[in-house]
């Protein structure tokens, strides 16, 4: 049975609660796609489509998800909050970091084989990418919850158009 979508309202009130959610799903997501990699290094784990496929669906959530507080959220937040701003760069240039190796990442695994059996050197290179992803990706949704839960869960009032569905948008890939 399908979930009644959450009040909007309550959905408000919390907007930083879920906003750890959020980061909680690609942490996980992003813990699941090394542990594929690691597969693939011990005993050959998922063939090279499926990783490719893997890999393209958590650099796109991240993505998303990154676009979304730098076109929506922080943009009000900058305003709301002016205090904030210099906080607000600082994720921001994170994201351009995050962006960067994702890039990275995904030119690595387009480039495995499609064989069976990918290049152990080819997925070494890519384990070695996503330990940098993890170290920054947490040390960014870390920093990101301390400094802006309480802003986000204080927010009241009209919010722009797709600023409260965001996190919904990013839990769900709709």
């Amino acid at each position: 049975m399908p979930l009644d979508p959450p009040d909007p309202r309550s959905r408000l009130a919390a907007f930083g609660n879920q906003l750890v959610d959020v980061h909680l799903h690609l942490r996980e997501e992003l813990a699941r796609l090394r542990s594929d990699v690691a597969a693939h290094l011990v005993s050959g784990g998922e063939r090279p489509r499926e990783l490719k496929a893997h890999c393209l669906a958590f650099c796109t959530a991240l993505t998303r998800h990154h676009t979304a507080e730098d076109e929506g959220v922080f943009p009000v937040l900058a305003r709301r909050h002016p205090e904030l701003r210099p906080v607000l760069e600082e994720l921001s240039r994170d994201h351009e970091q995050v962006t960067e190796i994702l890039r990275a990442v995904q030119k690595l695994v387009d480039g495995l084989g499609t064989g069976p059996e990918p290049d152990p050197a080819e997925v070494r290179r890519i384990s070695g990418e996503l330990d940098g992803l993890v170290a920054l990706v947490e040390s960014h949704f870390t920093y990101e919850e301390r400094k802006l839960v309480t802003a986000l869960n204080g927010l009241d009032g009209r919010l722009p158009e797709g600023f409260a569905d965001f996190a919904l948008r990013d839990l769900t890939g709709t």
